[in-house]
């Protein structure tokens, strides 16, 4: 965040049990170790509606260690002008363009040195309308800045390659971007409005802007400015339980104020900078009352410990709901015949692997190469959880394996499996195995797409 225009340490535990997970498992009532098995007949499959993914809270760390990285490479930080900023936008492109982006960079002068704006689009969606969400790559001189706005800036980007890895399909065009210089005076960000045309303003839907999104005593603040937007993240928030309130500390110092300023819809999350977490703020959040938000704003501290993983999490999380949901699209499924077991199955915490059956009949031949496993699994902590496809004749394709790392909840994705060599029809079953103690869910459902 800039300050040109300025007029208890909360973590996430290892083992976090949400408030959504216990409530779903109380209304399954799934206290019973049944494996049930179920088989249903062919459906054809229709568009639905577009849900956002979770967005790893292990993958953004992961780019948070790799902006370290680079500031400890590049004199220790990543600022305007400096070595490390443009090691920065190298890093993020990378990734874009591996990912399928239409990535382009835009130059511009600042206090003597060139600067760098990231833009990626990802290609589809209505051109007249584009939804853009952003955050400021850079840091001030004296850190690493991994809160300020290391990450923003991951979060935004791990966001835009969960667009690719659901080949989402939205109906508005999606538009990332990563400011440079913004600490200077959000250089960046006005530069690239002054320079968008009018013609091209005009299609620009609304602007999300995510900056310093993990502060280590954080508070949950939501822009009030476009009223849409604002009740897009507000309502998440409510559904996680956690009490949010307007965002004031930062009003108009960081980059969403060149597109509120030519009239374009604007909101975007921060938790906290210099100003002093009050009690009321501690009671409602956690948190150390007394205290700034961020100790380390702005300040050579502001490194890997400057994080709290929970903020950073359900930030992460909201962005990629705004992005859906204000985007207005739909993720197509699998096309083909679909075989489906919506039976719940518990899985027992650090206990014995589970099962969901698909039973498969009336097909000739073997399974195909490109065999859709579709998998929605509700857990407290993924991390746990291995998972594997068992064909009829008892071979095991491995899924997904457990991680420490990753703390994220719930398993919902599709997975390719090449299962040419099996026979079609038979009973094919998901297993499941918790394989560390403290944690809870169930199989939610189970398809196979041929």
């Amino acid at each position: 965040m800039s300050l040109s225009d300025s007029p208890v340490i909360s973590t996430a535990p290892r083992r976090a049990t949400t408030a959504v997970a216990v409530a779903a498992l109380a209304v399954s009532g799934l206290l019973a170790a049944a494996v049930p098995s179920a088989t249903a007949a062919p459906a054809a499959p229709a568009a639905a509606a577009a849900a956002a993914p979770d967005i790893p809270l292990a993958n953004v760390k992961a780019h948070l260690s790799q902006l370290s990285t680079i500031a400890a490479n590049n004199g220790g930080n990543r600022a305007h002008g400096r070595p490390g900023y443009k090691a920065s936008v190298d890093y993020v492109k990378a990734k874009l363009d591996a990912a399928g982006f239409t990535t382009s960079i835009q130059q511009f002068t600042s206090s003597g040195a060139t600067g760098y704006n990231l833009i990626a689009d990802w290609p589809g969606g209505d051109p007249n309308q584009v939804l853009m969400a952003g955050a400021h790559l850079d840091s001030v001189s004296s850190g690493a800045g991994i809160n300020d706005n290391g990450s923003g800036s991951a979060g935004v980007l791990e966001t835009a390659l969960a667009v690719s890895r659901a080949q989402y399909k939205p109906t508005k065009h999606l538009r990332f971007a990563w400011w440079g210089a913004e600490e200077l005076g959000l250089i960046g960000s006005k530069f690239y409005v002054n320079n968008l045309p009018t013609a091209e303003r005009a299609k620009v839907s609304g602007y999300l802007n995510f900056d310093m999104i993990g502060s280590p005593n954080p508070g949950y603040f939501v822009y009030d400015d476009d009223p849409t937007i604002e009740k897009t993240f507000k309502d998440y928030f409510a559904g996680l339980g956690v009490p949010t309130e307007i965002e004031t500390e930062g009003d108009g110092r960081s980059d969403h104020a060149a597109f509120k300023n030519v009239g374009i819809p604007v909101g975007g999350l921060f938790t906290g900078a210099s100003r002093t977490k009050t009690a009321a703020q501690a009671q409602k959040w956690g948190g150390t009352s007394g205290q700034a938000f961020d100790r380390c704003y702005h300040s050579s501290c502001d490194s890997l410990s400057n994080i709290s993983d929970t903020a950073l999490d359900r930030n992460s999380d909201a962005a990629a709901h705004a992005i859906w949901t204000l985007s207005a699209g739909s993720t197509q499924p699998p096309t083909g015949d679909t075989y489906e077991n919506t039976a719940d199955v518990a899985i027992p915490d650090n206990g014995a692997a589970v099962t969901s059956t698909v039973n498969v009949s009336g097909r000739t031949g073997n399974a195909p190469a490109a065999l859709k496993v579709g998998v929605d699994i509700v857990h407290t902590y993924r991390g746990d959880l291995v998972v594997d496809l068992l064909a009829p004749d008892g071979s095991a394709y491995r899924l997904k394996n457990s991680s420490s790392s990753d703390s994220a909840d719930n398993v919902q994705t599709t997975y390719t499996v090449n299962a040419s060599s099996e026979a079609a029809n038979g009973a094919w079953k998901l297993r499941v195995q918790d394989i560390a103690a403290q944690d809870t869910g169930y199989i939610n459902a189970f398809r196979l797409t041929f």
